[in-house]
């Protein structure tokens, strides 16, 4: 019955000064929305990172050409490069793996009709589709007897296919790349973007046929045909680090490496970057979160000041009520409960707007914000926790006032 009669006087109390109270709670409000907001941000960051990489397969590590050995003062660092007899040494001797898809990569203006893009090309074997986690969506991939007769056929990403054909069937279809025609024979379901790089625009092309018709003499090196990447899928997750290692043995033997030289590739694994990233989007969203939170703390120094101003227009009241047998913790109770019914209903809508805050950000497209719980109930525990810190003080100064002083101020 107490906190009952107490909430009650805490609302009209804040009815009866309407515009002091909002401007109050206003520091509350914007704390909270900030936190819930950001952390939304931040959660669906980390949640859109986590499926682009899961997307590509957790158990895929990537070969690339890295630097050779840290050169000595003066010296030029030496360019090294992945071969296509890298990929067929890798592919006689790794165990454990699902598979194994070389590719070389080339930015060339693709034509189709009258409309012309700069647009990135691969020349692939079989399986690339399959070790990269891509999908079919209409006709066939690449095949071995592609590769083995040359034929000029593409298969093209969901992006790509919406450039140059629209909604009409792209399949069957003509686009020339560097001015040689091309057949499309299949387009790749959706796969989507990571950062900068969209999965969905892309041309792939038998890599024999890119080597004889496309590449040229940028595909060679020392009379060697190169690769700008191996891709190899582990079986399992379990089976990474031995493949790592497998990998590792093959290139540096392929590569005539001496035991104190350095690597001149690179391995990268996905599960690595995958916890990486997720550590590192985790951290900015508890930094970004903190800092938004210390709104919260100029919210409670308002609320503060605002209460402390509230025990000096009332204390003829609270003399008052002292007078007529009101207890201290009665007194106590009575503020603290004011300034949690504040901090409380800053919280509430501070939440309402930060979730709002979130559904505008996930409808224009910029992310997809994921509001958790979690997050939730911490803006609004630290609201009330606010609330009640910064009520302390001005509640136990009220609850001191001495009665027959109280009385006689004006």
């Amino acid at each position: 019955m107490l906190l009952t009669q107490n909430f009650l006087t805490a609302l009209r109390g804040l009815m009866s000064n309407k515009l002091r109270s909002a401007l109050t709670i206003l520091g509350i409000v914007i704390g909270v929305a900030a936190v819930v907001a950001l952390m939304a941000i931040g959660n669906g960051a980390t949640s859109s990172i986590t499926s682009r990489i899961e997307g590509n397969g957790s158990n895929l590590l990537n070969i690339q050409a890295g630097r050779s050995q840290r050169p000595s003062p003066g010296e030029m660092m030496a360019q090294t490069y992945l071969t296509y007899k890298d990929y067929q040494a890798l592919s006689g001797t790794l165990t454990e793996v699902a598979g194994i898809a070389p590719a070389y990569q080339a930015n060339y203006t693709i034509t189709a009709g009258t409309t012309s893009a700069s647009t990135s090309v691969i020349g692939v074997t079989q399986d690339y589709i399959p070790v990269h986690t891509y999908e079919v969506d209409t006709g066939r991939g690449i095949t071995a007897n592609d590769r083995t007769k040359l034929n000029k056929v593409a298969v093209i990403g969901a992006t790509t296919a919406e450039t140059f054909f629209g909604t009409n069937t792209a399949l069957g279809q003509t686009i020339k790349i560097n001015n040689v025609s091309f057949t499309v024979v299949g387009v790749l379901a959706s796969k989507g973007s990571t950062g900068f790089d969209n999965q969905d625009d892309l041309v792939l092309v038998p890599l024999e046929t890119g080597y004889t018709r496309l590449f040229g003499a940028n595909a060679l090196r020392n009379g060697e045909k190169i690769v700008s990447a191996i891709a190899v899928s582990a079986i399992s997750s379990d089976s990474v680090d031995s493949v790592s290692t497998q990998i590792t043995f093959v290139m540096r033997h392929q590569h005539h490496l001496a035991t104190d030289d350095d690597d001149d590739f690179r391995i990268s694994n996905q599960a690595a970057l995958l916890e990486t990233l997720t550590s590192v989007t985790t951290t900015l969203t508890t930094f970004l979160g903190a800092i938004a939170a210390l709104s919260l703390l100029v919210g409670g120094i308002g609320i503060m000041n605002i209460t402390l101003v509230s025990v000096s227009e009332r204390t003829r009241e609270i003399g008052l009520r002292k007078a007529v047998g009101a207890r201290k913790d009665q007194i106590l109770f009575q503020f603290l409960v004011e300034t949690m019914t504040l901090s409380v209903s800053g919280g509430i809508i501070g939440i309402l707007l930060g979730a709002a805050i979130a559904w505008v950000v996930t409808a224009l497209g910029l992310i997809t914000a994921v509001i958790t719980i979690s997050s939730v109930l911490l803006s609004f525990f630290f609201s009330m926790a606010i609330g009640l810190f910064f009520g302390i003080y001005p509640a136990f100064r009220a609850a001191n006032l001495h009665p027959m002083e109280a009385l006689r101020s004006e």
